[in-house]
Order: C-alpha cells, then structure tokens, then sequence
C-alpha cells in the first residue's frame, strides 16, 4: 500500500498507527476528512506485539512512502510512532492522539500507572495465554463502550469492542527506545474523560515533549479520534502545514 501512494500536491502523506484495542478502521473518520483535504493517507495495521517489532514495522512503511510523512499515534500507537523514524529524513512532524510520547528506558504500562485515574485493569477480561509464554490483552466487551470509548454511539461501540485488536504484554512492558519527539515537532490532542491514560499524565507528556500544541477536548473518551474525528484531522493538518 506504502509503495503505491502518492503525494498530492506536494501534500505530506499522513500515517495513522492505531493502539492497543483499536484497528485502523478507528481512524476512518479522520481518513475521510483527511483525504477530502487532498492528503495522501496510510492507515497501518499495527501488529501490537512489541516496541521494537511494531516500529520497526512502521519504519518500512515510512521508508517505502514517497515525499514528506506526518506520522500519527493512538495510544501505544504514541509509543511506536517515537520509535518508527529510524533517521528518515522524510518525517516532518509527530501528532499523538490520546498517545503516549515516552522517554527513553520508559514503558507504556509504568506511565499510564503513575498517575491515578486510570480504570484499565478492571476493565481487562481474563488474558489469552500464548504459544511462546506471553499473553494477550483485550477489554470486556461489555466494559468496552465505558471504558474505551463512552463518547461513541453505543452500536458503534459493540462493534469497535468485537473488532478490537489485543496488545501483548510484553508490548506494555518493553522500554521504549530514543524518542524522535526529541528531534522533531510534535502535537497533541486528548480527551479529559480519557479512562485509559489518565488526563496528568497525557498533559505531562505533552509539556515534556515540548508540544507545539495541544488540544484538550472536554469530555472526549480514549478515542477521541473516532469521537472528534474533525478535531484531530484539524491539528494533523496544522502539523502538515508548520512542516512544509
């Protein structure tokens, strides 16, 4: 798919990496506007199975996109997006949706855990024990709409909690590696009724990785991409636009 997009214009290709739980039918919304604006758009399949893994798979698709990338994160999708750009010079911009931006020896799960709010764990249904000793994460569906996504249409909700994608334990676990928010601009835009990542600790994150700005939408669920999906196809576009 990378391979065979094209930029429009000279319009930076906008990469969308979902996190834990989601899949990348959770960016359609922003897709959709995105691609009315004439932005090229790449909606990636993120395997959710490690910070190395997962990045490393990011970076082939950056590396096979031509012309400039905006790369975006939901999530653990943050913490792959920090890890994906390898040195191509073809990254502009970062945008973290609800995202985690961590520090270098930091892990998705510590951080999410060091400021209270959060109300993930109840919510987990019984791990799926794998072949090679992991685990597979997922949410009880029937605390899907609540927990994950309480400002989405309940319908829509059911069928985001059937469709969603596990993430590893090993994945929230594993350090994160030098962060690209370091060398690059970054945005941010998050929900304050997030149930997944507390609202401090999103706020921290974007206070230290020196956002260029962050939106704070009132109400907004963890998916505040699918609930609002203008509002952060609007700060993807601004990041897009700084960057040229």
């Amino acid at each position: 798919m990378a391979k065979e997009a094209e930029t429009h214009d000279g319009k930076a290709t906008v990469v969308l990496v979902h996190g834990a739980f989601a899949e990348s039918s959770s960016w359609n919304g922003v897709a959709a506007r995105l691609e009315s604006e004439g932005y090229p758009v790449v909606a990636a399949a993120n395997p959710l199975r490690g910070v190395k893994n997962d990045s490393d798979y990011v970076a082939d698709i950056v590396g096979h996109t031509p012309g400039p990338v905006i790369l975006v994160g939901h999530s653990y999708g943050g913490t792959v997006i920090s890890n994906a750009v390898h040195g191509q010079d073809n990254v502009k911009a970062l945008v973290y949706v609800a995202a985690f931006a961590l520090e270098k020896g930091e892990t998705t799960a510590e951080l999410s855990g060091r400021y209270p709010g959060g109300t993930l764990g109840s919510a987990l249904a019984q791990p799926v024990e794998l072949r090679n000793g992991d685990k597979d994460l997922y949410i009880q569906q029937d605390k899907f709409h609540q927990q994950f996504a309480a400002d989405v249409p309940a319908e829509e909700a059911a069928l985001m909690a059937a469709t969603q994608r596990p993430i590893t334990v090993a994945a929230l676990n594993e350090p994160a590696g030098d962060p690209a928010w370091k060398q690059l601009p970054s945005w941010f835009i998050y929900g304050t009724a997030d149930k997944n990542v507390p609202e401090a600790a999103l706020e921290f994150m974007a206070e230290r990785a020196g956002s260029k700005r962050t939106v704070v939408v009132k109400d907004a669920s963890h998916v505040v991409m699918t609930s609002n999906p203008d509002k952060v196809a609007d700060l993807i576009i601004e990041a897009a636009e700084a960057t040229k």
